[in-house]
């Protein structure tokens, strides 16, 4: 007689979403602003949906002189102060339990002794069998000797029953040479496969939804391609300024900060070929062999641009320029806008210019990816009748209003043969009514799971450098940044750039 099995099981039922197993997640760098606001309140989200093990223990390390029941208490007021979903006391009793604090720096190995025999004592108590994950929420110039104390004090030891792994924050390196260094240090002690370098763009739904759009679709597929489109806008604008943030930013500047991984990483997932499956190892390989095609095209004083923004008035306050924001030295070279121009030299795209650019202090804050279409080769109409009409557009907006936008011609009502532009629009928060999930809990969970696919590898990080190096490369050699006002979308550079074309920049 055969078992009884529960249809709800079957590996083809997508209904049920996949829960961790036993295991502990150990944070270094709990009294950031990252952890506060992003991480814990994730981490209670996903127990919040039940996809955390009942036994799920959390561990943070600090130099503040805390005891467990402190460390509980500021895990407790970021989950109510930045929280996705209701709070449920029950929900938060059971999660308070497996949260332990342990103080110390980084350079003290009698702290990381003390950190391991946390977790010894967590799977005994708590019954996380040895898996633990370690979230480096740290500068990066930390990672070594966190790693070496990680090493030292057995606690990256993984034998066949349980694993290791570790989560890295950007920036990942400063330029090719030291990502190889950070790679070399980390991946000597946890393999490539127990690395999770976080990009947290690819967490969005949105990111993952061009996947959805391009390969479960057969309306877009057949012109996604150099014979129809004409040419790429990604944009990532930001409203606000760099107020306290001169101790990470000075030095890095935007193309840094975001090109080399959002900006590159949102490029790879709208060119790459289709992958033969969806696993990891496909998604990723099809990244690297785009990325590896890709190249800055030349020459950089015609089709790059960096800015800097000045004082001025924005949104009815006075705001202040770089140069006035607390931390920043009076001569800082330290682009906040930049825009480069890349090719893509694969069949499908060669020929079509990718236009990559990222600011703060712009219009308005949103990130999106325009897809421009070449006109029709001949419109039947009079020269007047379709003055009104631009470009065929798909637009994916990453944030804040996550959806599509489909930009075509259609006839004006009336007696005249007028064309003019309009749109189809779909928006996430009226489609769905399930309220999409914050990144970071997406790829927590995956970290989790041992789920790499949204994260990239070594290779992907070595060949972003190697794109953007030569460019930053040339702006060293070059004076300073130029001005641009606040709430203007970049310097005059970054319009002569794309003018130079017979392109203009779309306002998102």
């Amino acid at each position: 007689m055969s078992t009884w099995q529960n249809p709800l099981r079957d590996p083809r039922d997508k209904r049920l979403p996949r829960i961790a197993g036993p295991c502990g997640l150990v944070i270094f760098g709990v009294t950031g602003d990252l952890s506060r606001k992003k991480l814990m309140p994730a981490i209670y989200d996903l127990a919040n949906r039940g996809l955390l093990p009942p036994g799920f223990a959390l561990t943070g390390f600090a130099r503040r002189e805390w005891e467990n029941q402190d460390f509980a208490q500021v895990v407790y007021e970021a989950v109510k102060a930045h929280a996705r979903t209701p709070f449920r006391q029950e929900v938060w009793d059971r999660l308070a339990e497996g949260i332990r604090f342990v103080q110390g720096t980084f350079d003290d190995d009698e702290a990381f002794d003390r950190l391991a025999e946390t977790v010894r004592q967590l799977d005994e108590e708590r019954g996380t069998g040895g898996n633990h994950a370690f979230y480096l929420s740290i500068p990066p110039a930390a990672f070594p000797v966190v790693c070496k104390q990680l090493a030292r004090s057995g606690l990256a030891h993984q034998d066949g029953e349980s694993w290791r792994r570790v989560v890295i924050e950007k920036p990942f390196g400063h330029d090719l040479e030291s990502a190889r260094e950070l790679n070399q240090i980390v991946n000597e002690v946890f393999p490539e496969e127990s690395v999770f370098r976080i990009d947290h763009y690819l967490g969005k739904e949105t990111v993952q939804n061009i996947l959805a759009l391009r390969f479960a679709n057969q309306l877009y597929e057949p012109i996604w391609n150099a014979n129809y489109v004409d040419h790429v806008q990604i944009t990532m604008a930001e409203d606000i300024g760099l107020g306290g943030r001169a101790g990470y930013y000075d030095g890095i500047g935007a193309a840094r900060d975001v090109i080399q991984n959002h900006l590159l990483q949102l490029m790879a997932f709208t060119t790459i070929e289709d992958p033969v499956s969806f696993s990891p190892q496909s998604l990723r390989t099809e990244r690297i062999k785009v990325l590896a095609a890709t190249k800055p095209a030349q020459p950089f004083s015609e089709t790059t641009a960096r800015g800097q923004y000045t004082g001025g008035w924005q949104g009815g306050k006075k705001v202040p320029g770089l140069l006035e924001e607390e931390g920043f030295p009076p001569d800082s070279k330290t682009e906040t806008f930049a825009a480069i121009t890349l090719e893509v030299n694969t069949r499908r795209w060669a020929g079509v210019p990718f236009y990559l650019r990222t600011g703060k202090r712009l219009g308005r804050r949103v990130t999106e990816i325009a897809v421009m279409f070449k006109r029709a080769p001949h419109l039947p109409f009079d020269q007047t009748s379709t003055e009104e009409l631009g470009q065929n557009a798909v637009v994916i907006r990453i944030q804040p209003d996550e959806g599509i936008t489909i930009r075509f011609g259609s006839k004006v009502p009336g007696t005249t043969m007028e064309v003019r532009d309009v749109t189809m629009d779909f928006s996430y928060g009226r489609a769905f009514t399930e309220s999409s999930p914050e990144a970071y809990e997406r790829l927590i969970l995956d970290v989790l799971l041992g789920e790499p696919s949204l994260f990239p590898v070594a290779d992907e990080i070595e060949r972003s450098w190697e794109i953007l190096d030569p460019i930053l490369e040339f702006w060293s050699q070059q004076g300073r940044p130029d001005p641009y006002a606040p709430g203007e979308w970049g310097p005059p550079s970054a319009d002569k750039m794309l003018a130079r074309t017979g392109r203009t920049w779309r306002h998102p």
